[in-house]
């Protein structure tokens, strides 16, 4: 029997019977058209067979998208309602026994996932997508590749380049694990609510070979946070209370690892990150 998909008057339905009311506080914002969330599994390239990893599945739509290839998913819920409701709901839309696997928990929180997944997929809620994308990237180093919707501000953070005007923390963070880049705009009417604000797709490539050990990923992030918590300043000034205690100190180290000490934290690459927290000693 093949996995049929939830449609917008059995969403509302759904949310009714449950009596949940999508809240700002959660960021929640439920996909409502079909072709939307297949969509977005298009364009993760899911397999028949693999193992996906979802946060925050809701009512399911994506999650019935992402089982109708075929593959394997285990979802992960904060909200007990949705978390008990979605097995069943998958059951009568024609998800076979042992293809869905539902975690009652904060994602933010979890360390662990059976199965291994090795692609994320979601709809992340605003308030919390990058917090969301680098915990999991930073505990579940099986995780290969992934799209995730978000809203476009925050996409065009996580795909910005060095010198872009929207560059900073995020997009530093995230080009620690591998590469990103932007795969398409999403229409606010596919969505209930109707949010106030635009939404893309964001798909990601870890690197094949980690770029450093989690020590050096730790220092490397304390140096991306200084530099970009008083990006106005240049980094011999921004990077002082980490390098040193001085300005003086800070662009000794700086200079012994190949960066301009008058340049400015939008300006570096990963690459001179890492560069700075190998030679800077431990604070």
């Amino acid at each position: 029997m093949p996995v049929t998909l939830l449609g917008a008057a059995e969403i509302r339905a759904l949310a009714a019977e449950l009596d949940v009311t999508p809240t700002k506080k959660l960021g929640q914002n439920f996909v409502v058209d079909a072709n939307s969330v297949r969509k977005i599994v298009h364009v993760a390239k899911v397999q028949p067979h693999e193992r996906v990893v979802e946060v925050g599945p809701g009512l399911g739509s994506l999650t019935l998208a992402i089982l109708e290839t075929g593959a394997r998913v285990t979802a992960v819920e904060i909200d007990h309602r949705l978390a008990e409701k979605l097995p069943s709901t998958a059951a009568s839309h024609g998800v076979e026994p042992g293809a869905l696997t539902v975690v009652d928990a904060d994602a933010l929180r979890i360390t662990e996932l059976d199965g291994r997944p090795t692609v994320l997929v979601a709809n992340l809620p605003y308030n919390v997508s990058v917090p969301v994308l680098l915990h999991f990237l930073e505990h579940f180093d099986f995780i290969e590749r992934g799209v995730v919707m978000v809203q476009s501000e925050v996409g065009e953070r996580l795909a910005a380049p060095p010198g872009s005007k929207v560059y900073g923390s995020p997009s530093v963070k995230a080009a620690w694990y591998g590469c990103w880049r932007l795969a398409g705009t999403v229409s606010r009417q596919v969505f209930w609510p109707v949010p106030n604000v635009d939404s893309v797709l964001v798909a990601f490539d870890r690197d094949s070979d980690p770029r450093g050990s989690e020590a050096e990923r730790r220092r490397t992030f304390e140096i991306v946070d200084a530099a970009f918590g008083q990006r106005r300043k240049m980094l011999r000034q921004a990077l002082a209370s980490v390098l040193g205690g001085s300005a003086a100190a800070a662009s000794a180290i700086l200079e012994s690892a190949g960066v301009a000490p008058t340049a400015r934290g939008e300006q570096l690459s990963i690459e001179d990150f890492v560069r700075i927290a190998r030679v800077a000693p431990v604070a």
